[in-house]
């Protein structure tokens, strides 16, 4: 399953002096950076990764896609990512008989409620510009299921997914029949990443969770680096009903002698994560203490930040993401590297501000205030729960100038969906509700009553059908020249945004 790095392949045709030069580069360096160079890390030059498509599409060859479409209806048919049996048993069992391949590189661990997958991806570019090599694990897909193992900063090609697939599954129907439930769709998913990084190999992983912490599938690494966005009621059926509680189950990411990196919290989640951290002699570095957000700016195109982190002051840093919260995301993915490389505790210095800086310019997040269309603009955000939704709203508000802005919203039954509508209530001149194609979504005519509720009868129309939905709200916008700079909003759960943006024509 191993194939050749690109940096491993010798090119005949490239000058010997090239390779020298490239090596007298790397000689010459800072000592303290030695560490960057550990393990099994290759020479590359300072361009870094070559960068695929954030959201791939389908394979365009027959025979792949056909082998794609019979993993993933095997995997569906597992339970799914919200039917949990909460225990870490079959995993670890799984991990075994594959030789506990989770062991083979360091990883960075990443919980919270909101903002994990954005810091994932940042984590993961900065990781990339110090040329390591990478593996993320993130959780759930906008489009394609391969988007959630990556490798060097791409997702997974669809004939390696197959391939890491195939390779395991003897083994996870070895497990399968030991134990008294088979392994659910994430649990399998997360053998293949941990099986796929360790091929590939990777110099570090970052790994998001699917859901809490202690009993999540992914908790078998023992990370250096912990990383907690900030929390908030999520998931209150089962991981807690207060931002203590849900902190309680999230806080066991947190291993012996591990640094966390702890993003702005409650009061109350942030006294349960500092607990666990003392149980465990973990250092803590917290937003707004030792590290945060300097200054920040609105720029065409994202934002322009100054910040702080454990190393020192980093400036200039352009974002091409929109919103606050993105910016104190990156605040907590900088800290998360320099705290992987021991700078705060073990070393007074920063990292190369060139490098930092190209590696924030390069992110990407897709359905994260991301833009698909213009004429009018249609803008896709993943938020599915209130907090997520008042990052979303106050960001839109803040880099768009729409004279009037028209939602399109669909959820999952299981979310706290009047919060979500209130907190898109002030900047919604109407919304439309519909429902996404999955089994998890709130019908369209039950989201109606309780959008009706929340925005009156005249600023609701009901559209079941998505695409209906889309052209619908893309009408609203366009009504007349008083709204020229009308736009939209397409909202309300992660697979409602995958789902517009291929009927947008992003897939």
């Amino acid at each position: 399953m191993s194939e050749p790095r690109p940096s491993d392949r010798h090119d005949a045709s490239q000058p010997d002096d090239t390779f020298e030069e490239i090596v007298g580069e790397e000689t010459q360096r800072d000592p303290d950076l030695a560490v960057i160079e550990a393990g099994s890390r290759t020479l590359r030059t300072y361009a870094g990764f070559p960068q695929g498509e954030a959201v791939p599409a389908r394979p365009t060859d027959p025979e792949t896609d056909k082998a794609l479409r019979a993993v993933e209806q095997e995997l569906a048919g597992r339970w799914g990512e919200t039917k949990l049996e909460p225990s870490v048993t079959r995993i670890a069992a799984l991990m075994d008989v594959l030789g506990e391949p989770q062991r083979a590189y360091p990883s960075i661990h990443i919980t919270g409620t909101n903002g994990k997958t954005s810091t994932a991806r940042m984590i993961e570019a900065l990781l990339n510009a110090f040329e390591l090599r990478t593996g993320r694990y993130t959780s759930p897909h906008v489009q394609s299921i391969t988007e959630r193992i990556s490798l060097d900063g791409s997702p997974i090609e669809p004939e390696r997914f197959i391939e890491t697939y195939e390779d395991i599954k003897p083994y996870v129907e070895m497990v399968d029949a030991q134990q008294p439930y088979r392994l659910s769709f994430f649990e399998v998913l997360t053998g293949m990443a941990y099986a796929a990084f360790a091929d590939a190999p990777v110099d570090v992983a970052v790994v998001e969770v699917g859901m809490g912490g202690t009993w999540d599938a992914t908790n078998v690494i023992d990370s250096t680096v912990a990383v907690v966005t900030p929390i908030s009621l999520d998931h209150t059926d089962r991981l807690g009903t207060t931002p203590a509680e849900i902190a309680g189950e999230k806080s066991g990411i947190i291993k012996q002698g591990a640094t966390v990196i702890l993003a702005q919290q409650p009061v109350d989640a942030a006294q349960v994560m500092l607990k666990k951290a003392v149980e465990v002699d973990a250092t803590v570095a917290r937003e707004g203490m030792e590290f945060g957000v300097t200054s920040r700016e609105v720029a065409v195109g994202g934002q322009l930040l100054t910040l702080r982190g454990l190393g020192g002051e980093y400036t200039d840093i352009f974002l091409p993401l929109y919103g606050a919260h993105q910016a104190h995301n990156a605040a907590v993915a900088l800290s998360a590297v320099e705290a992987f490389f021991g700078i705060g505790a073990e070393q007074a210095r920063s990292l190369d501000i060139d490098a930092i800086r190209k590696a924030f310019a390069a992110v990407v997040s897709p359905g994260r205030l991301e833009v698909v269309r213009s004429s009018p603009t249609v803008v896709l955000d993943a938020a599915h729960n209130p907090a997520g939704a008042k990052a979303a709203a106050d960001g839109i508000s803040e880099a768009f100038s729409f004279s009037r802005l028209i939602g399109v919203v669909g959820t999952s039954g299981d979310k706290d969906v009047r919060g979500l509508l209130e907190a898109f209530e002030p900047i919604f001149a109407e919304v439309v509700v519909t429902q996404n194609s999955t089994e998890r979504a709130m019908d369209a005519d039950e989201l109606a009553a309780i959008a009706v509720e929340v925005f009156g009868d005249d600023r609701v129309q009901v559209e079941p059908r998505l695409d209906d939905a889309l052209e619908a709200a893309i009408t609203l916008a366009e009504e007349d020249d008083e709204y020229a700079g009308a736009g939209v909003l397409v909202t309300g759960s992660v697979i409602t945004v995958g789902e517009a943006r291929l009927l947008l024509g992003r897939g």
